[in-house]
């Protein structure tokens, strides 16, 4: 049995009352389905998408790097599944819709991933007006452009799911560094728009889940503090927000979801 869902692995009978083959188990919801997911050039961004399609789901890429897309989307093709890379900023309001028109034109987008991120360190004297709405405006914009789009689209279509990533940064009492102020904010405001989409969401079938990492084993992370010891991988969050997408999400819509470590 999966510890975090509480439900049984696709495939996996044994022990299950009732059930003796694998015919018996029902589809993951992602099988057969469109998704997005932001940030899918490195990553927890790239992590997710390779396990949103190792699920069974056509997986659009976005991110700004070209070729960091082309080769994510060529390890997903290798190992039978299938990708669409669609270089995004995701501060751009004109790139987002130009990426969810592209969405429209392959299918019903039914679920989102938002993973772009931004992080530059600096004293809260030294952060500039560049920095903190270039930290913003990928963070919180981004994500509120891309939740707007999908949103409005899942609307049409009648059901939806949504998981955003915050962090532990974003989350009250929680320990915090110097430096970054700028990064803090934007994701104490992810938090926010999550419960404003679960609540405007709810009568459309549409769920939006947040999750707050602590270290994970990213570039990111070694740029906002080398001395962190990383407790989860891009491909633990991925497997995690895999197992949410597959998951009865309305009963925990509107959450948000600390992950600290022990490590």
């Amino acid at each position: 049995m999966n510890a975090f869902t509480g439900a049984w692995p696709v495939g996996d009978t044994v022990g299950q009352p009732g059930l003796t083959t694998n015919a018996d188990v029902p589809a993951r919801w992602l099988a057969g389905r469109l998704a997005v997911v932001t940030g899918a050039s490195r990553g927890i961004g790239a992590a997710t998408a390779a396990a949103v399609a190792a699920a069974g789901a056509h997986v659009v890429l976005a991110a700004r790097d070209r070729q960091a897309l082309d080769a994510v989307a060529g390890g997903i093709a290798g190992a039978g599944g299938r990708a669409t890379p669609v270089p995004t900023d995701v501060s751009d309001e004109a790139a987002v819709e130009r990426l969810f028109a592209q969405v429209a034109s392959i299918g019903q987008v039914s679920a989102l991933v938002c993973a772009a991120g931004e992080l530059t360190s600096a004293p809260f004297g030294g952060t500039t007006s560049a920095m903190w709405q270039r930290t913003l405006g990928v963070n919180l914009t981004g994500t509120f452009l891309c939740c707007r789009a999908a949103f409005t689209a899942m609307v049409a279509g009648g059901e939806g799911r949504i998981v955003t990533i915050a962090s532990l940064s974003g989350v009250y009492a929680t320990e915090k560094f110097p430096g970054l102020a700028a990064y803090n904010v934007s994701k104490y405001g992810v938090i926010g728009l999550t419960e404003a989409v679960a609540v405007e969401g709810k009568e459309h079938g549409i769920s939006a889940v947040c999750l707050s990492p602590g270290a994970v084993d990213t570039e990111m992370l070694r740029r906002a503090n080398p001395a962190l010891r990383p407790g989860l991988t891009p491909d633990d969050m991925g497997a995690l927000i895999v197992a949410l997408l597959d998951s009865p999400l309305a009963y925990v819509s509107g959450a948000n979801i600390p992950l600290f470590s022990n490590a």
